[in-house]
């Protein structure tokens, strides 16, 4: 079997899959968006492969995570979710992640779409960084400050630079892919005239 380069060293299929399969690939799906803007939100102060390996029950407790249905959980939905042990049990980003979904919303009334609003951080094209080690990629850059800002403006929380560089990295807006992992060179050839809008 053939062994292929990539950015991390790691047994778990989860991370492998997500690895080979999402990570760096553009986006404009509003419902994958929003997945991924509560689960970075979620991951704040843990590892992402916590994350993922509770992405399923994520899935199931979120609805699917459709944001008019997340928008509309109320009380019950929060003692729901708190008593979830499938997920991160903090109130603090249960109660963000049911006001961002609100927010969301709103955007999506707005721009027509998130996907619109969200792109035009890095003018609607994905960004080729060509890192050859884990300590070149930034935490953030001033895309993701912006962003945060404006998101924050917006009444979102759990949106920091760092948070919204995750997601941006996540989505596509960015490729970090290591320049000596297999997928790097696949990214940029697949998606090199990608346009979000």
């Amino acid at each position: 079997m053939e062994s292929l380069n990539r950015c991390w060293d790691t047994d778990n299929q989860f991370y492998i899959n997500y690895h080979d399969n999402e990570w760096g690939v553009p986006t404009t799906d509003d419902r994958t968006l929003f997945e991924f803007l509560i689960l970075e939100g979620a991951q704040a102060g843990l590892s992402w492969e916590t994350i993922l390996n509770k992405r399923e029950a994520y899935r199931a407790a979120y609805k699917g995570f459709d944001p008019k249905t997340v928008a509309s959980f109320g009380d019950e939905d929060v003692s729901r979710l708190l008593a979830d042990s499938g997920i991160v049990r903090n109130r603090r980003k249960i109660a963000s992640s049911i006001r961002n979904a609100r927010c969301f919303l709103d955007i999506q009334e707005e721009f027509g779409s998130f996907s619109k609003f969200i792109w035009q951080f890095v003018g609607g094209n994905p960004i080729n960084h060509a890192c050859s080690s884990i300590e070149g990629v930034p935490v953030f850059t001033p895309e993701a400050e912006r962003m945060s800002a404006e998101l924050k403006r917006r009444g979102f929380s759990f949106v920091g630079p760092t948070i919204c560089y995750s997601f941006m990295q996540a989505v596509g807006m960015v490729n970090d892919h290591l320049t000596y992992c297999f997928r790097y060179n696949e990214i940029r050839t697949q998606f090199h005239d990608f346009k979000a809008f």
